[in-house]
């Protein structure tokens, strides 16, 4: 990832903090011996490993980890839903210490491999099993809707037709959270400048369909959006070819997307998964107790945010965003994160 802010930056130390980390004290010889035996492996959706979105971050995240540490990581990848269970057999035979689902749509298939390898860890990026999970899964979530509210924000404040789109993937209450974040930051722009912004917003069905993704965010560009939105991993990536095909603008997730059209993306709503997998990671190497919780991040963590620069955004309202992003992370805003709690944010703004 290119360009993040500094609190997203300086804030990864303050995730180790809250995830406990282990000692940053030298490994000796016996222990990185240890951490060398130690492997850790994925399954990605069916988005791919390289979707320029969360599967792609995932594995940075254990390549980073790799590196620090001496683990090993591999990954598989999922052409279609049905490769889930396959993949996450394969890699319980391949003697994987910690293995990872990348994405809500593997829920099931975790919890079910789970309850036949009750002495294998897993853990899942963008999903909670709550009061019911299992004492060998750990879940890891984020607060999506805060950075969505911000990217919302400089829509509405950047839109010269009063007019911007949101495309999602396939509907879950993950990507509710991207989709009534943003909607909310619109609204938030739209009050302060007087003056009513419209919203479309459409599914693609897919997280990796890039010609699907394209041809949602051509139909948004001429129906009068100039600025689209996209939480649709692989999808999304089409969202971006079609803005800069358009000459109009793409807001990124998950990552800094602004590399795939630097004059076209506004800006991005990041979600720095490779952060939490790799301390999550760690955590499970240095032998402390992970299993049965989730992990979820934030603003506060320093684990979401927005890139800190980006030519296309106006200096001013940059600086007014970073203001809000404030207010969210001492709660002066609650972000909204599904349809009942927009109305309500809606009904009180």
């Amino acid at each position: 990832m290119k360009k993040i802010i500094a609190l997203v930056m300086s804030a990864t130390v303050i995730m180790g903090t809250l995830a406990g980390c282990g000692s940053s004290q030298p490994k000796t010889n016996e222990e990185k011996k240890e951490t060398k035996n130690f492997s850790v492996a994925m399954v990605t959706d069916t988005g791919g490993v390289s979707d320029q979105s969360f599967n792609q971050s995932s594995w940075e995240g254990l390549q980073e980890f790799s590196r620090k540490t001496g683990a090993k990581v591999s990954y598989l990848e999922s052409k279609q839903e049905t490769d889930y269970s396959t993949n996450l057999d394969k890699l319980v035979d391949s003697g994987n210490n910690l293995i990872w689902g990348i994405g809500f749509a593997m829920a099931d298939a975790i919890l079910n491999a789970a309850k036949i390898n009750k002495d294998v860890n897993y853990a899942i990026v963008d999903n909670s099993y709550g009061d019911n999970t299992p004492e060998n899964v750990t879940g890891v979530t984020f607060r999506a809707e805060e950075p969505s509210f911000l990217v919302g924000y400089i829509a509405g404040k950047t839109t010269k037709t009063g007019r911007v789109g949101f495309v999602g993937g396939i509907k879950s209450p993950v990507i509710d959270q991207f989709q009534y974040g943003y909607q909310a930051g619109v609204l938030y722009a739209s009050k302060e400048l007087g003056k009513p912004i419209n919203v479309d917003v459409q599914y693609a069905e897919s997280f990796s369909d890039a010609s699907k993704g394209k041809a949602i965010a051509n139909k948004m560009f001429s129906a009068g959006c100039d600025i689209v939105f996209h939480a649709a991993g692989g999808t999304g990536v089409g969202v971006i070819d079609a803005a800069k095909e358009a000459g109009k603008f793409a807001i990124g997730v998950d990552r800094d997307q602004s590399y795939l059209a630097p004059d076209n993306v506004l800006t991005s709503a990041l979600k720095l998964v490779n952060v939490a997998v790799a301390k999550v990671s760690e955590e499970a190497m240095n032998g402390n107790k992970i299993g049965g919780k989730t992990y979820t991040y934030g603003l506060k963590e320093g684990a979401v945010g927005i890139p800190k620069e980006n030519k296309n955004v106006k200096p001013e309202v940059y600086e007014a965003t970073i203001k809000l992003e404030e207010k969210i992370k001492d709660g002066s805003i609650v972000v909204p994160f599904d349809e009942k709690t927009y109305n309500e944010f809606k009904n009180k703004l």
